[in-house]
């Protein structure tokens, strides 16, 4: 009879009918931070920041997990990820305002001026402008010279995970010039840094305000 093969298991060689061994102290450490991890994801097709997709200079989506507990209200968690920016991304939004001012754009706090919480047409979450609210999808940004933007916080299924749910964040630029174009280059990493730590950072609060 052929010998049978002794697996490895814990980094130790072990009899064949050895238990497997549980779960290592970091492996539970690195599956509780893929909970806290977004990634790249595809935007649903019947998103209604799809058609701002093409042809979009800058457009990308980001997802997490949503916890079967939490509500799923697309304006409350829109107000979770924006009105809770870690303290690097406040820093880097005011260092973008004393470098666009000279050019006549907007800053954010000429934005977040600008809205007022009686005018329906007119509502804010941050410096975001709210453009149209659905039960599974909120859409936000902001018109200027150099450029459109659009965001969009929706709420789909989990197609890896039956009955489990996404939440994710989407942004699509389309620039009107070249200092548009300039503007996003420049920007580019910062907005992915501060786009997945939002999204991170509301999933550690349990998406509470």
């Amino acid at each position: 009879m052929p010998r049978q093969p002794v697996p490895r298991a814990c980094g130790r060689l072990t009899q064949a009918m050895t238990p497997p061994c549980p779960p290592s102290a970091a492996d539970c450490i690195l599956a509780a931070m893929d909970l806290y991890r977004p990634t790249a994801h595809p935007l649903p097709q019947d998103s209604r920041l799809r058609p701002m997709f093409v042809g979009a200079d800058l457009a990308d989506c980001y997802a997490i997990g949503l916890p079967a507990g939490v509500g799923g209200d697309p304006e409350h968690l829109a107000r979770v990820l924006f009105t809770g920016q870690a303290g690097w991304a406040r820093s880097l939004l005011k260092l973008r305002d004393l470098l666009v001012r000279p050019f006549g754009l907007k800053t954010s706090d000429r934005m977040a001026a600008a809205g007022d919480p009686a005018d329906p047409g007119n509502r804010r979450i941050g410096i975001f402008r709210i453009y149209e609210t659905r039960p599974d999808e909120i859409i936000l940004g902001e018109d200027d010279r150099h450029l459109d933007f659009r965001l969009t916080v929706r709420l789909a299924p989990d197609p890896d995970r039956p009955g489990e749910r996404l939440v994710m964040t989407a942004t699509a630029v389309r620039c009107h010039n070249g200092l548009g174009r300039l503007y996003i280059t420049l920007i580019r990493p910062f907005h992915v840094a501060v786009a997945r730590s939002g999204l991170a950072r509301a999933a550690r609060a349990g998406w509470q305000a």
